[in-house]
């Protein structure tokens, strides 16, 4: 089997060097800096089969896994799904959790074969970022359902199940609100012809119910003329420091 080559950009020694490990020991060709000046330099990136870069500063943090050119070799569902749990799982371990979320913006990008095998692992990395954040509680707000719907209708209906296409997720937090993004390669659709689930006429249809549960669990959302995008916004119930201290309590169960 040729070797991925996988290409990690971060800041963090620690994390670089166990990520380096981790998916050096499951047969993949890693190369990691901490520079992110030298890894725009580079004359190969195109080469690379994945990209992971954490490039964050004092206002802004940023992680970003894009796959664009896994395809050059044979799809390999299997493989793709470890090295997205082995690194969101290692990530997870050494992202900062503030305080008080203040000031700092997290910005968090996947671009991703249309394959619902690699869903999950991002579906937990978001959900486990928004909880230790304290922005919302996801277990009370339903936000997994909502973005498990969005992500089933771009992989399935979008894109068809083709993993040639790629499905582009983007969450941004602040202290206001959790924006999600997902927009696939796909014709689109228009928003307005869905069968309304709620009319008895349609009861037992299932077009449609994903778009509804969407619309209900989140507080705004907005597709883009094509329909190939969907934006998603949900804001915390309360003060973000009552949601950080209510977070924290010892009977606090996260989902």
């Amino acid at each position: 089997m040729e070797k991925r080559r996988i290409l990690i950009v971060d800041n963090n020694d620690e994390f670089l060097a166990l990520l380096e490990n981790a998916l050096g020991r499951l047969g993949h060709q890693v190369i990691v800096t901490g520079e992110r000046e030298k890894a725009l330099r580079r004359d190969d990136l195109d080469t690379f089969d994945l990209i992971i870069s954490d490039l964050s500063d004092a206002e802004v943090k940023a992680f970003k896994m894009g796959a664009a050119n896994y395809l050059r070799l044979p799809y390999n569902r299997d493989e793709l799904r470890e090295i997205v749990e082995q690194t969101l799982a290692h990530k997870l371990r050494y992202v900062d959790a503030p305080s008080i979320l203040s000031h700092v913006h997290e910005k968090i990008e996947f671009q991703l074969p249309s394959d619902l095998a690699l869903m999950n692992g991002v579906l937990e990395y978001l959900q486990e970022r928004v909880a230790k954040l304290g922005l919302i509680r996801p277990e009370r707000s339903n936000l997994f359902v909502a973005l498990d719907e969005a992500f089933v209708n771009a992989v399935k209906h979008g894109n068809k199940n083709d993993p040639s296409k790629l499905l582009k997720i983007t969450a941004e937090l602040s202290p206001k609100e959790a924006a999600f993004t997902v927009e696939d390669e796909g014709e689109g659709f228009d928003v307005q012809q869905i069968p309304n689930p709620c009319d008895p006429a349609n009861l037992f249809k299932t077009s449609g119910r994903g778009v509804l549960l969407i619309y209900n669990i989140m507080d705004e959302v907005e597709y883009n003329a094509q329909g190939n995008r969907v934006k998603m916004i949900k804001r915390p119930e309360g003060p973000v420091e009552a949601q950080l201290v209510d977070s924290n309590s010892p009977d606090d169960k996260h989902v």
